[in-house]
């Protein structure tokens, strides 16, 4: 059976703070559906531009409802997958369980996994690590925990893709970030990456591609599946609270971006592969 363990929290209040606001806000809505009827097979894409192998040891950081946690363990590897929202993991672990695929759920923050150094043979997120707020902490952390000749894979929107794009729109309108937080989408840009990464890895290999979305006819339609299921969106409508005015303005907005991206009920949603090796030697 699939099973779950302790939470790991981070080292302030503060920190705690947001990110408990973090994990309210992808319990919000209805993730789940996001992913069933658009983003799932990113998931196995990134297990297979990683190559996910039997008997290795696999992480899935910020795995969601374990889109890249699952069709790792159907390849035959030991696979945790970790998440700073449980209600998603649940699903996940029901989605398991009923196809008799076993594997560990455990909630923890990306920014201070609870593992020691050197853990496992990989480590991969699948558009998941770029929302923790603190780039170069998450980064440090996929690193830390893969092992010398281990492979790291991070599947992210681009800022100039569709969600990143969203993301831009959005920002008008959402309070300002907290000191310290990076926006999500420059995980789809692979000099940010490969900053945050610097030579503590080799063979460091980008792929930028685009997922086909076919489930919205119109960017109405499109605004409407967001505001009613996507966290970040009800975030930012939440905040506007009774601006009947800016609520409105945020409607036209995110329709207008949807239908810029929808040609003939057709979508190309951009995003970023990285995949690199931990270095095996600092000599």
């Amino acid at each position: 059976m699939s099973s779950s363990t302790r939470t790991t929290l981070t080292a302030t209040e503060e920190d705690r703070a947001l990110k408990a606001k973090h994990a309210a806000m992808w319990a919000s809505g209805n993730y789940p559906a996001v992913v069933d009827e658009v983003v799932h097979p990113l998931g196995a894409i990134l297990v297979e531009s990683v190559d996910v192998r039997p008997g290795q040891r696999v992480l899935d950081v910020a795995a969601g409802t374990g889109t890249s946690a699952i069709p790792s363990a159907r390849r035959g590897a030991d696979v945790v997958a970790t998440d700073l929202t449980p209600e998603l993991l649940a699903v996940g672990r029901a989605a398991a369980d009923a196809e008799g695929i076993e594997l560990t759920w455990q909630t923890a923050d990306a920014e201070a996994l609870p593992f020691g150094d050197a853990e496992f043979d990989v480590v991969l997120s699948s558009i998941g690590v770029m929302f923790a707020p603190h780039h170069q902490l998450a980064a440090d952390e996929l690193v830390r925990v893969c092992r010398p000749g281990g492979t790291i894979g991070v599947l992210s929107w681009t800022p100039g893709g569709f969600i990143g794009q969203l993301f831009a729109t959005m920002k008008l309108y959402a309070p300002a970030p907290p000191p310290g937080a990076s926006p999500a989408p420059l995980w789809g840009s692979v000099e940010h990456v490969r900053d945050l990464f610097g030579d503590r890895v080799e063979e460091f290999v980008v792929r930028q591609q685009s997922l086909p979305v076919h489930r919205f006819a119109s960017g109405a339609q499109l605004r409407d599946f967001f505001k009613a299921n996507y966290g970040p969106t009800i975030a930012v409508y939440r905040f506007l609270g009774e601006d009947a005015e800016k609520v409105a303005a945020l409607d036209a907005d995110m329709a207008a971006l949807g239908d810029r991206f929808i040609d003939a009920g057709a979508m190309a949603w951009e995003y970023l592969i990285v995949t690199a090796v931990r270095r095996r030697s600092t000599s």
